[in-house]
């Protein structure tokens, strides 16, 4: 590693340090609004990557129901873009 891409290391844990806040799970967790605030959303994304950081499993919500539930494009089946990352217990230690 040479000394830039230490320095953009070192760069990139602090950005996410100061997003980040405790998950339950005794790790970090970041949003992913605040990373696309930040600017610079690849790298952030990267970096998480790289440490260890795994997307926040989403739970899917109860069906809808009423008159407008049944449409094709309230059903829940299509994917979704992960809320939150979270990080191992000790990365940004």
């Amino acid at each position: 590693m040479s000394a830039q891409d230490a320095a953009d290391d070192a760069e990139i844990r602090a950005l996410v340090k100061r997003l980040a806040r405790p998950h339950s799970s005794g790790g970090d967790v970041v949003e992913r609004a605040a990373l696309l605030a930040s600017g610079d959303f690849a790298a952030a994304m990267a970096w998480i990557a790289d440490h260890g950081g795994v997307a926040e499993a989403i739970v899917s919500g109860a069906p809808r129901r009423g008159l407008h539930g049944p449409r094709l494009g309230l059903v829940g089946n299509e994917p979704r873009t992960p809320v939150r990352f979270v990080l191992p217990a000790g990365t940004l230690a």
